[in-house]
């Protein structure tokens, strides 16, 4: 989850946003890639993409980060600042309620946010192409979110995918920035992390992917979700670095 980069005094600096992955081909270029990409995947039992494309929710399939930054700062009661991005990018409620100095906030968290996502919810470009286009080619999608389930069953009917895997905060002891949720999703889908993407937006959720193993992709609401033709070479590749911005 995010913070609101259009708002000045309460905006996330922008040293605390990660390089964003842009995919080297254009949209149109692009679609030839992803026509080939979903024929192999028909026709030559011997080609293989990612074992799994594990997906974060908040800020990299929905750009949710302003109502959360807003529902953090009202429940806080004032104004956020760059100090607290660190502690509220990307992190659980739990945690942000322990931030915020008071466990029993996690409730008010939850409920504010709500509101805000009911209200206005935005899907972030390339989503749906992406999506699409990994249920054509019949490779394993997860949804892994550092939300709570309330929160995921309001955006989940948005997404319009059938994901193999949903998990949410309720589903492993630790969230994000530990490996917990991504260990969990490929544990489930029965993938090797290594063989894994991971698409993620936030520090938090990077540092948890790639300390779970998996090949990480880095997107924003900004740049939008890189093609399939993008993930699929990213896990042929070796995976040390983000690529290079286009």
């Amino acid at each position: 989850m995010r913070s609101d980069p259009a708002r000045s005094e309460e905006a996330r600096p922008e040293a605390t946003r990660p390089e964003a992955a842009r995919p080297e081909a254009t949209r149109s270029e692009a679609a030839q890639s992803e026509a080939a990409l979903s024929e192999a995947a028909r026709s030559d039992p011997l080609w293989h993409g990612p074992a799994a494309v594990l997906l974060d929710m908040d800020g990299t399939l929905v750009d949710t980060e302003g109502s959360w930054w807003q529902a953090v700062a009202s429940v806080a009661g004032r104004p956020l600042t760059a100090a607290d991005a660190p502690f509220i990018h990307g992190r659980t409620i739990e945690d942000v309620a322990g931030y915020l100095g008071d466990p029993g906030l996690t409730p008010c968290l939850t409920g504010a946010f709500a509101q805000r996502v009911e209200r206005d919810l935005t899907v972030v470009p390339g989503a749906p192409e992406l999506l699409a286009d990994l249920a054509a080619t019949g490779i394993p999608t997860a949804l892994v979110s550092a939300s709570p389930r309330s929160i995921v069953d309001l955006v989940l009917p948005r997404l319009g995918h059938a994901f193999d895997l949903v998990l949410s905060n309720e589903d492993t002891r630790r969230g994000k920035p530990w490996p917990d949720p991504y260990l969990e999703a490929a544990r489930r889908l029965g993938a090797p992390p290594s063989r894994c993407v991971a698409i993620e937006d936030s520090p938090a959720g990077i540092a948890a992917a790639r300390a779970a193993g998996c090949r990480v992709l880095v997107a924003s609401p900004e740049q939008g979700l890189p093609s399939l033709h993008v993930v699929c070479a990213w896990e042929a590749s070796c995976g040390e670095s983000l690529p290079e911005e286009a």
